[in-house]
């Protein structure tokens, strides 16, 4: 039976009561057929509100949750068997929890050293990706109770026999994840050589290939990919111990207590115990901390999906079906975002790049100094930190809140109009001065000879260069990961952290962006003989 249904009864009830009232009265009907009518909708309205709530949840807004599906097991991650769907037991956490708040979960990919700038910024309404509570990031966000607690694990190579405490690495070249405990802990050591790593997967194929000497990451990380894999194995005591929370906003404490109160609900009843005994990630530890020494009862059954996929020998036949099924479709809809992110960039590039360059040799000061000062401060810093600014820094200082697309479509035609404005700059510059000396005899104004005279022929000797900036630029849009933006270059790190199949897919990816490129530099190849000024001057004169 729906949820509503009381209430609708109730209303019908209501209703059939207002009917027979008015049907049977012998006064006047106008007026108090008016009172009777709106005393009944009073009553209805009360009744509505205590007995239906769920009118009102059903029309909640959706939980926005961000995290990083390239973070790897057991937290997030592609679904092996369908790569457009993701796993992992905050997935899960996340979806018993909206169930909690009556809330449809909505997953928002971004970088996880971007997500608590991108919840700031109310990209989205919570994070859940392995969030450790710290100091610094209270001073930030606030935090929920901790739904996990656990520890740092060391792991070595199975060959490797000096290394059996924290102590032992002195010297030694450790990899960890960047921004986390494990990283503090290894800084405050003497003499140990840190390698941070964005993502976890990475750093203990390193350490399987020789890299590294050890890796010190959270026990789960260890668990799927130090414990799991033949070539490697656990060394010493647990090292310290880090709690995990939900981050919001320091605004939104309402939320807080809802989530504070559907955790504990979960740890009550036993169902995110459940989750936990799924992945494998019930601890003693954990245990303790939960005041809950039951007896397992439920089987691992994720975490021993996790291993048969990646024990699993595909061969060719079963890798290219894979490539052609799965991996394909999504490399192909990443590459229509690259290009329409391409291609709308240096079209506001160019356009802005001419305006700059007339502004620089042609207008007044102040205006051709700011136009000298924009092109040469956007030259010389790198486009990464513009992209940064933009998207994280323009809300805080200015309220300008930017979509992703928007952002990184911007922060690409902005850093290009730069470029672009010293090639046309070159290029009005190449144009012998007697041509506008001639245009300006002939009686037109400045701005005309700019327009039909001096720019068409710029424009001619500037398509090669401005074709190498397209394709340079096609290649710098894989920058704009870092603002939430998923494109060609994030998907295939994506991809290719299901099965580390970083060659096969590496090959495929090239060879997109080759096709990518390919026809936009025939077309400037065309577009270059079409225009060329010694192929205008050998065309036969016309006699009559």
């Amino acid at each position: 039976m729906p949820i509503h249904s009381p209430a609708i009864y109730t209303q019908r009830a209501f209703e059939s009561h207002c009917h027979r009232s008015t049907h049977n009265m012998t006064l006047p009907i106008s007026f108090p057929t008016r009172l009777s009518k709106i005393f009944c909708a009073l009553i209805l309205a009360a009744t509505l509100g205590h007995l239906s709530p769920a009118f009102a949840q059903e029309s909640a807004p959706p939980l926005r949750w961000g995290a990083d599906s390239e973070g790897g097991a057991p937290f997030i991650f592609p679904d092996p068997r369908d790569p457009s769907k993701t796993l992992g037991f905050e997935v899960d956490l996340v979806a018993a929890l909206a169930a909690e708040l009556n809330r449809e979960p909505v997953f928002v990919q971004n970088q996880w050293d971007g997500l608590v700038p991108g919840l700031r910024i109310d990209n989205y309404d919570i994070v859940v990706n392995g969030l450790e509570i710290t100091p610094d990031r209270e001073q930030e966000i606030n935090f929920s109770i901790p739904y996990y607690v656990t520890f740092e694990q060391l792991t070595v190579r199975k060959d490797t026999y000096d290394i059996n405490s924290l102590e032992d690495c002195n010297g030694k070249v450790v990899g960890t994840l960047k921004a986390s405990l494990a990283e503090r802990i290894l800084q405050a050591q003497p003499n140990i050589e840190i390698r941070s790593y964005d993502g976890q997967i990475t750093a203990y194929e390193d350490l399987a290939l020789g890299r590294l000497d050890a890796v010190l990451m959270d026990h789960p990380i260890a668990l799927y990919y130090g414990a799991s894999n033949a070539n490697l194995k656990f060394v010493g005591d647990a090292i310290g111990e880090m709690k995990y929370g939900i981050g919001l906003r320091k605004e939104d404490t309402a939320l807080l207590q809802d989530i504070n109160r559907a955790l504990q609900r979960l740890i009550a009843d036993g169902r995110l115990r459940t989750i936990y005994e799924r992945w494998n990630m019930w601890t003693p530890r954990l245990a303790k901390f939960f005041n809950d020494d039951a007896p397992s009862n439920t089987p691992p059954e994720a975490w021993e999906a996790f291993l048969r996929e990646n024990r699993l020998e595909r061969t060719w036949q079963n890798k290219l079906q894979r490539y052609r099924d799965d991996y394909l479709p999504l490399l192909a809809k990443a590459a229509v975002t690259t290009i329409g992110l391409s291609i709308s960039s240096m079209i506001l590039a160019i356009l802005f790049g001419l305006i700059l360059a007339l502004t620089r040799l042609y207008a007044v000061q102040p205006f051709s100094f700011l136009a000298t000062f924009y092109i040469e401060a956007v030259r010389g810093t790198p486009l990464l930190v513009q992209l940064l600014f933009i998207y994280y820094a323009l809300p805080q200082l200015v309220g300008i809140k930017l979509s992703p697309v928007v952002a990184a479509v911007a922060g690409l035609a902005l850093n290009y109009a730069a470029y672009e404005a010293e090639n046309y700059r070159a290029g009005i510059l190449s144009i012998p001065r007697s041509q506008m000396e001639a245009a300006l005899a002939l009686g037109m104004t400045r701005w005309q000879a700019l327009r039909h005279v001096i720019i068409p022929q710029a424009l001619r000797l500037v398509i090669p260069p401005v074709t190498n900036d397209f394709i340079s630029l096609i290649k710098d849009s894989s920058i704009v990961s870092v603002i939430a933006m998923v494109e060609l270059t994030r998907e295939y790190q994506r991809l290719a952290g299901i099965d580390f199949d970083y060659l096969g897919l590496g090959v495929v990816v090239a060879v997109m962006y080759f096709l990518i490129g390919l026809p936009f530099v025939r077309l400037a190849g065309w577009a270059e003989k079409k225009f060329s000024l010694d192929k205008r001057a050998s065309a036969p004169i016309a006699t009559h």
